[in-house]
């Protein structure tokens, strides 16, 4: 067993208690089970808000660990770091001290689209972020693997390991990633073990049906890892970073050297590689026929067998080799994950351009665990079935390290709100991507592992990636996370851009007949341009807010429009008690949904499948006549 943070006092209590009376009763605030990208960012929110925290991981080596993609960001997923480094979180700051590329996607785009990607060092990330652990007061890390929580009144008290200790807790927040009676699958081979090769939790699962939750079983993948002195890439297209200096923290610290970005490359598959993976594809774990059942893999990231299968019309399908870390080799080979056996691996990496002679560093595979139903959660990420309870990250049926860690703050911030009795933080789908990712899941829920896209929030122009501050750190601030120093900032830069807002109007353009906040308006017009006619000097970030603001703002109040409807319609409750049995008229599908996901609004009424506007007026008018609501 290993110990960090051991609390001094504890320990003190320990040692003058006389060797025949010490009984060693461990107790916490909260214990966060699996130190993934969700149970860091839970931990450390649990924790700086002053609740007596216990980390436990299987393998405090792998501690923030990226398993399979070297990158931090992406479509969507970029803003949701932002977002989490607005509400106090860390990954944002853990990315930026470990980049090895960074750029904005979508630049020639509008705001609503725009999101940083980073290329981060898999050696330095897990080791900031186990130094920023260490580091944080009220946090202890153990190792051990969680086989059985304990469950009093419908309430956890407690969990055990399979070691046989009995630890007790408040509160507790489930992160076990794909842990849960993982299997790896190549080929014919299935070995029941975690990702690369690291133990797995056998029992949790079990013991998770048995308190009364409904499991999902699911798959995911990684590609093979390719010797970086075995790759010819004077053959293929190199790919570098943004040319400017980049951050995802609102702290805006480079610790980069913006001019100094180590490169990723660009090749395709090719009608070779698909001939191979064709007259093989009986030997895929996916496709073989070997198994009964298959849990179900991502839609928005397939394997390269499902893209030659699905996608027969291309012919080719587009791959990154993105580096892995400075420390060492290892090649990442972007979307090419894959089943196969080893051998059908080898003449498939090879058959693609400037990879004729590389090496295999690490086979690709396929995993398959096991994770909970979302319909089973409250949009605050505690459980229905166990109070207490909190979930976060894959277990909930996500994909990707970003919706994880996004999960992880807000089960975090809500486990430690519960304990002092207060109101929960719900973000709503104007609030935040993370408020669109919880609330899919808590009212839609998922059969496959979720992918966050751009497509999937309506008020996509109110989420931008520059604004995440704006929109979420006040709210941060209110429940302890944020710093005093950077809200002082948030409130320095909402002063700015009032002071901006003036400014510009009493720049005229008398041939144009208008002043600058008027002549903002058009497409070709950079508030850059002007900034000579400026009483003083502002902040890049403020003037870039003033700009959006105008030029798109016909959108925008149409947004914030649509948004104050739901936000009205959020604020209609609907009572916990509520018997569905008794609203007369309602569908029976809608009955049904509406019995079993329990929204908490109207407004969440309204997004489940299945529920009717003419459902949720009947719906209304009963609340309205026997709930006063």
């Amino acid at each position: 067993m290993i110990y960090i943070n051991i609390q001094l006092t504890f320990f003190k209590l320990y040692c003058i208690i006389p060797k025949e009376k010490q009984v060693r009763v461990m107790k916490y605030d909260v214990i966060v089970v699996g130190a993934g990208h969700a149970g860091c960012e839970a931990a450390l929110a649990c924790a700086r808000m002053k609740k007596n925290t216990l980390l436990i991981t299987i393998n405090i080596d792998n501690i923030a660990d990226m398993p399979c993609n070297p990158s931090i960001g992406g479509s969507a997923k970029g803003i949701v770091v932002r977002e989490i480094d607005a509400l106090g979180g860390e990954m944002g700051r853990n990315a930026d001290k470990t980049l090895l590329q960074i750029k904005m996607l979508n630049r020639s785009k509008g705001p609503a689209v725009r999101s940083l990607r980073s290329q981060a060092d898999k050696v330095t990330y897990k080791k900031e972020m186990l130094k920023t652990l260490n580091d944080t007061n009220n946090l202890t890390i153990k190792e051990a693997i969680v086989s059985d929580l304990l469950v009093e009144n419908n309430k956890i008290v407690g969990i055990t390991t399979e070691e046989g200790e009995t630890i007790y807790c408040n509160s507790c927040i489930l992160t076990t990633g794909t842990y849960l009676k993982a299997d790896i699958l190549v080929g014919d081979k299935r070995t029941p073990e975690g990702p690369h090769g690291e133990k797995r939790a056998n029992f949790l699962s079990d013991n998770l049906e048995k308190l009364g939750f409904k499991l999902l079983r699911l798959k995911t993948g990684t590609p093979p890892r390719i010797e970086r002195s075995s790759i010819d890439f004077s053959v293929l297209k190199r790919e570098d970073g943004d040319d400017c200096k980049l951050t995802f923290s609102f702290d805006d610290i480079a610790y980069y050297d913006y001019k100094n970005q180590v490169p990723c490359y660009l090749t395709y598959t090719n009608l070779k590689t698909h001939k191979i993976i064709m007259d093989n594809l009986n030997k895929s774990a996916m496709y073989g026929g070997f198994y009964e059942k298959l849990g179900t893999g991502p839609r928005y990231c397939p394997s390269i067998e499902d893209k030659v299968v699905r996608f027969k019309d291309k012919e080719r399908h587009q791959l990154f080799l993105e580096p892995e870390s400075m420390y060492y080799d290892d090649i990442y080979l972007q979307g090419f994950s894959t089943s196969m056996p080893h051998d059908v691996q080898e003449d498939m990496v090879h058959s693609l351009k400037g990879l004729e002679h590389a090496k295999i560093l690490r086979y690709a595979y396929a995993i398959e665990y096991d994770a909970i139903d979302p319909l089973q959660l409250k949009p605050s990420l505690e459980t229905k079935v166990v109070e207490n309870l909190f979930t976060a990250g894959q277990i909930n049926g996500t994909s990707g390290y970003e919706e994880a860690a996004g999960q992880g703050i807000v089960a975090g911030i809500n486990a430690s709100l519960k304990l002092d009795n207060k109101e929960p933080l719900i973000l709503s789908r104007s609030d935040a991507y993370i408020g669109v990712l919880i609330d899919d899941l808590v009212t839609k829920g998922t059969i496959e592992p979720y992918r966050l896209l751009t497509s999937r929030a309506e008020f996509r122009l109110l989420l931008r990636s520059d604004n995440a501050d704006l929109r979420l750190s006040e709210k941060a601030y209110k429940v302890g996370l944020l710093s005093e120093e950077r809200h002082n900032k948030l409130l320095n830069k909402i002063e700015e851009i009032k002071e901006i807002e003036e400014d510009i109007k009493n720049i005229t353009f008398p041939k144009e007949k208008c002043n600058l906040s008027e002549y903002l308006k058009r497409p070709e017009v950079k508030i850059s341009d002007y900034t000579d006619k400026l009483s003083k000097k502002y902040t890049k970030e403020a003037l870039e807010q003033v700009e959006i603001n105008h030029k798109y703002e016909g959108y925008i109040i149409k947004a914030k429009k649509e948004a104050e409807k739901m936000i009205r319609l959020g604020k209609k409750k609907i009572p916990e008690d509520i018997d569905y049995e008794k609203v007369d008229n309602l569908a029976t599908e809608a009955r049904q949904k509406l019995e079993k996901i329990r929204p908490r609004t109207i407004d969440q009424a309204t997004r489940i499948s299945g529920v009717n506007p003419s459902d949720i007026a009947i719906l209304m008018v009963y609340l309205k006549r026997f709930y006063n609501e």
